[in-house]
C-alpha cells in the first residue's frame, strides 16, 4: 500500500467553522461511575477490527448516539457514506479504511457516532453550562489545552482510571491513545496517539556553512556527547556575530527567534516553569536562570538578533537571508528547496538546572479530549471512541507516514532529533494566562531586568492561576 505522507490529515482537520450552537443529545443523568460495573458483567462480541484496547462492553439494545463537540469537521462519522464526503481526501486507501472502521463499529456496538460542531466559544459554553447542570450537552468534547485543563480542575470531567476497564489502551500500551499529563493524579484529558504529534516540536535550527566557516563543531556532536550546554551555545553566537563590512554594526548575528518559543524551550531545557501547578514559579531560583540567559544574549553579549516588534516573521526568518546562525526550526516553517546551505538542527542545549535525560523537549499543547461527567455508561463511550481512532487496526505504519516531516528535515539525522525532543511533553499555562505585566519584549530592549520582571509579573500569574485550581 502506498502510504501517502499527507494522510496524517486523514482523520479530517477541515477547518470548516460552523456558525451557532448545536445542541448534542445522546446522554442521560446516569451516575458516571455505573460504568466500570455495566462494563465488567459482559463478555465482548468479535472486535471490528483487532483493536488492541479493552474488549468488554454491554452491548445497547436500543441504538446508542454517541455526540463529540468540537468546532471543525471530523472523518469519518455515521454521518457519512463515501470517502468523498471529505472535500480534502488524499489517502483514498486510508480513507476507505477509515470509513469501513465507521461501518464495522456501528454494527458492533449498535451506535451511531456523530461529531457536532459547536464553534469554539459554543464548545466551552456547552462545558460550562451543560455539564455544571448535570447534563452534559454532549458524551465527549474535543477540548483545547487553554479551556479543557480548567474544565479538568472544576471537575467537569470524567477520570478515565474511574469509568474504563484496567486494560484500555489508554491506561495500558498507549498504542492508540495516550493520557495528558496536566499535573493531576488520575486522566482527564486524552488525546490520539500519531507520530506526527510527537514531530511538531520546536528545534534549534541552525547554519552548518556558517558553523564550518567559525571552525566551530557541529552541535550534533556536542549533544550527543552531553556538551551541547548554554555556556557552549553561548560561546558559539558570540563567535558567530560579526560585523562583516567593518562600518562598525553588527551583521550576522548568532541567533535570532520568535522570543516565546525561545522561552519555552529554554525553561524546558533548564527543567523551569512558570505557571505549571497550583502556585507560580515565575518567582523560582530556575526561571530566573532561564531569564538572566536570554538577557545576557540580547544585552550583555549582544549575540541575538535585536527583537523587532513591527515584524514578528522577520525575527526567525531572517534565517533565510543570512542575518543569523541558529534559529527556531519546526517542519512546518522550513523550505527544503529555498535553502542555500547546509541546513541542521539540534535539541536546545542543557542549562545549569536542567537535565538531558529528564528535561522536556516540547510544549504541551494542541487539542485533546474529554468523556463528560454524567453522560451514560462512560466506560462504554470510551471504548467506541478507542475503536473509532483504531481505523488502522493496530498496525501504526498505517497510521504515521512521516515522509513529509523527513523531508521537511531534510536529513535523517535533523529528522531523529526532531522526534527525540517530541518524546517528552511539558505542563505549563503561561501562555495561556493573560498577564499584563511579564514585558518579555522589555527585557529583550534592556528596558526591564530580569529580576523586575520577575518581580512585576508574579502575583499576575499567581492570580490566574488561582482561577485555574480553585
Amino acid at each position: 500500500m502506498k502510504k501517502s505522507s499527507k494522510k496524517l490529515l486523514a482523520l479530517g482537520l477541515s477547518a470548516a467553522m460552523v456558525l451557532g450552537l448545536t445542541a448534542c443529545g445522546g446522554s442521560s443523568d446516569t451516575p458516571a461511575n455505573n460504568a466500570t460495573d455495566s462494563a465488567a458483567n459482559t463478555n465482548n462480541t468479535s472486535a471490528a477490527n483487532n483493536n488492541t484496547g479493552s474488549e468488554e462492553f454491554t452491548r445497547p439494545a436500543e441504538k446508542r448516539v454517541i455526540t463529540i463537540g468540537t468546532w471543525f469537521d471530523h472523518y469519518y462519522t455515521s454521518d457519512h457514506t463515501s470517502i468523498e464526503d471529505n472535500p480534502n481526501v488524499t489517502d483514498v486507501e486510508a480513507a476507505q479504511m477509515q470509513l469501513d472502521n465507521m461501518r464495522a463499529i456501528e454494527e458492533k456496538y449498535n451506535v451511531e457516532l456523530r461529531f457536532v460542531n459547536l464553534t469554539w466559544d459554543g464548545t466551552i459554553e456547552s462545558i460550562n453550562t451543560s455539564i455544571m447542570a448535570g447534563q452534559p450537552d454532549c458524551d465527549i468534547y474535543e477540548v483545547d489545552v487553554q479551556f479543557g485543563v480548567p474544565a479538568a480542575f472544576n471537575g467537569y470531567a470524567a477520570a478515565l482510571e474511574d469509568i474504563v476497564p484496567a486494560n484500555a489502551d489508554v491506561l495500558t500500551t498507549q498504542q492508540i491513545l495516550k493520557p495528558l499529563d496536566i499535573g493531576t493524579e488520575k486522566t482527564y484529558l486524552f488525546k490520539a496517539v500519531t507520530l506526527g504529534d510527537q514531530l511538531g516540536g520546536y528545534p534549534l535550527g541552525f547554519n552548518m556553512d556558517m558553523i564550518n566557516e567559525a571552525g566551530l563543531e557541529n552541535p550534533q556532536d556536542l549533544w550527543d556527547r552531553g556538551e551541547w550546554t548554554w555556556d557552549k551555545f553561548e560561546e558559539y553566537c558570540v563567535a558567530l556575530t560579526k560585523d562583516t563590512d567593518g562600518d562598525g554594526v553588527t551583521d550576522v548575528y548568532g541567533y535570532g527567534g520568535w522570543w516565546t518559543t525561545m522561552l519555552a524551550n529554554l525553561l524546558m531545557s533548564n527543567g523551569a516553569t512558570i505557571a505549571a501547578g497550583a502556585n507560580e514559579t515565575l518567582s523560582s531560583a530556575e526561571t530566573g536562570e532561564v531569564l538572566n540567559f536570554i538577557n545576557t544574549l540580547y544585552n550583555v553579549d549582544k549575540c541575538a538578533r535585536p527583537w523587532d516588534a513591527d515584524d514578528w516573521d522577520s525575527n526567525n526568518s531572517c534565517y533565510k537571508t543570512g542575518e543569523i546562525c541558529f534559529f527556531i526550526a519546526p517542519a512546518w516553517t522550513i523550505t527544503p528547496d529555498e535553502l542555500n546551505f547546509e541546513f541542521g538542527v539540534v535539541p536546545w542545549p542543557v542549562g545549569p538546572s536542567g537535565d538531558k535525560k529528564t528535561n522536556n523537549g516540547m510544549a504541551l499543547a494542541g487539542n485533546a479530549y474529554m468523556i463528560a461527567n454524567g453522560v451514560e455508561d462512560p466506560g462504554f463511550v470510551y471504548q467506541v471512541f478507542e475503536d473509532w481512532h483504531n481505523w488502522f487496526a493496530g498496525d501504526t505504519e498505517l497510521r504515521d507516514d512521516v515522509e513529509w516531516f523527513e523531508n521537511q528535515m531534510v536529513s535523517q539525522r535533523n529528522f531523529n532529533y526532531l522526534l527525540e525532543i517530541g518524546q517528552r511533553e511539558q505542563f505549563d499555562l503561561w501562555q495561556t494566562i493573560s498577564v499584563e505585566n511579564f514585558n518579555v519584549i522589555g527585557m529583550l530592549a534592556g528596558e526591564v531586568t530580569p529580576a523586575q520582571l520577575q518581580e512585576q509579573a508574579k502575583q499576575e500569574f499567581q492570580t490566574g492561576l488561582d482561577a485555574f485550581f480553585k
